[in-house]
């Protein structure tokens, strides 16, 4: 009795992990990818080839994909970053009632596109990220740096969106997350 409570014990272990993938879902021949510089219609100057860097550097971070040009990738990732507002979040009585602090939140839609048979595999998919800055001295370079890190969250998300998307069963359909 007491050698078969440790081997039941371990196959409930193992049981629970029946599920569990220690490979990445996504097929072999469709780990290339592409991503051409996101279209930017906000009014922060170079958002858009920002947020292109940070997604790549995160597909690269991530390691399932391989960075290819447009006519050798398997997936593209195409995005339009659509806005980008600054809200006031706390005033500076010493400053003569300035904005100290702000909230910048960006928001893009993006598109996943099988490049083997050119259909849109996920069509307009929105994202939203924010951050706070602070801007006691020196607006202009606070808000970049925002935008960077704002670019950094979308990536993040674009990425595991694309990781988790079905690519053996997605084509012709909207990917599930």
């Amino acid at each position: 009795m007491k050698k078969i409570l440790p081997i039941a014990i371990a196959a409930l272990a193992l049981a629970g992990c029946a599920g569990y993938r220690w490979t990445s879902p996504v097929p072999a021949d469709m780990r290339t990818v592409s991503v051409p510089t996101f279209r930017n219609e906000t009014d922060l100057v170079e958002l858009g080839a920002v947020t292109t860097r940070q997604v790549l550097r995160e597909f690269q971070r991530e390691g399932t994909f391989k960075i290819a040009s447009s006519d050798d990738a398997a997936i593209e990732v195409q995005g339009v970053l659509k806005s980008a507002s600054a809200g006031l979040i706390y005033f500076k009585r010493q400053m003569s009632m300035r904005a100290y602090e702000q909230r910048l939140v960006v928001s893009a839609v993006v598109s996943f596109v099988d490049r083997r048979s050119g259909k849109v595999v996920v069509d307009n998919r929105p994202y939203v990220a924010e951050t706070t800055y602070f801007a006691d001295t020196d607006i202009a370079t606070a808000r970049r740096d925002a935008s960077g890190r704002v670019a950094e969250d979308i990536a993040r998300q674009i990425v595991d969106d694309v990781v988790s998307c079905r690519w053996d069963n997605a084509v012709g359909k909207e990917g599930e997350k």
